[in-house]
This record gives structure tokens, C-alpha cells and sequence, in this order.
């Protein structure tokens, strides 16, 4: 699960507690925030050494990967992998599906997308 482009809380070795959307993370753990609460008014983004890093908690429901792909499996059976790894479902290897969306063509465009718009949307109302 990545926490890349989601809303988080990040709690600070001198217990602030700032949150905003994680957009980066350096290779010294620094982590890149936009849109962050909790420090003066007007910033619009800001970097956090990752040496002050304590604690950072996802605020956000994750999107459940796994669910789709079961639902996508009911669909297509034995025409559907999962990489966990990559964050990707493909479907009769020429359909990629992630938590951005369906990307591909043929036949089974439609059908995988149509399957993606109805799995989002029932996602996004048990928010």
C-alpha cells in the first residue's frame, strides 16, 4: 500500500502533529506535504526532515486492491493476476487496472471498466 498522493497525519519528534497530502518522500525519508494543517496559515506546501519524523497514519480509506481483483476474477475467471508488488490487477494480459484506473483495449475494455466505475463508486459511499 502506498500512502503516495493520499491525505496523512505525520507526527513530529516534538509531538506536532501536521497534516496534508503526502506528494514526495526524499532518500533521507524527508517527506514532501502539500496542502498542510497545522503550521502557519498560507504554506502551501512544505518539506519534513525525515529525521523528525515519529509517526505517519494514513487518513484516508485505502482502496482494497484485492476486493477489485476478486470481483474482476468472478467476471474473467482464470484471465485475471494480481501484482501487489505494482499495485496492479491485469486482466487477459492487455487490460491494466490500479487504484487511478482502467488503461487498455479490445473486447474487454468496456466490461473491465464498467466492473472499475462500479467498485469505485460503491467504495467512495461506505467513506
Amino acid at each position: 500500500m502506498t500512502f503516495l498522493g493520499k491525505k496523512v497525519a505525520v507526527e513530529t519528534s516534538d509531538n506536532r502533529t501536521i497534516q496534508g497530502v503526502l506528494v514526495g518522500i526524499g532518500e533521507k525519508m524527508d517527506l514532501i506535504l502539500s496542502e498542510p494543517v497545522g503550521v502557519d496559515k498560507g504554506v502551501m506546501k512544505m518539506v519534513l526532515n525525515g529525521e523528525f519524523v515519529k509517526e505517519i497514519k494514513l487518513l484516508e480509506k485505502p482502496f482494497d486492491l484485492r476486493a477489485l481483483n476478486d470481483r474482476l476474477t468472478r467476471v474473467f475467471p482464470g484471465m485475471v493476476s494480481l501484482r501487489e508488488d505494482l499495485q496492479i490487477i491485469t486482466v487477459m494480459d492487455k487490460i491494466r487496472v490500479s487504484e487511478q484506473g482502467v488503461v487498455g483495449e479490445g473486447l474487454a475494455f468496456d466490461k473491465v471498466k464498467g466492473v472499475f466505475d462500479e467498485f469505485a463508486k460503491e467504495s467512495s459511499k461506505t467513506d
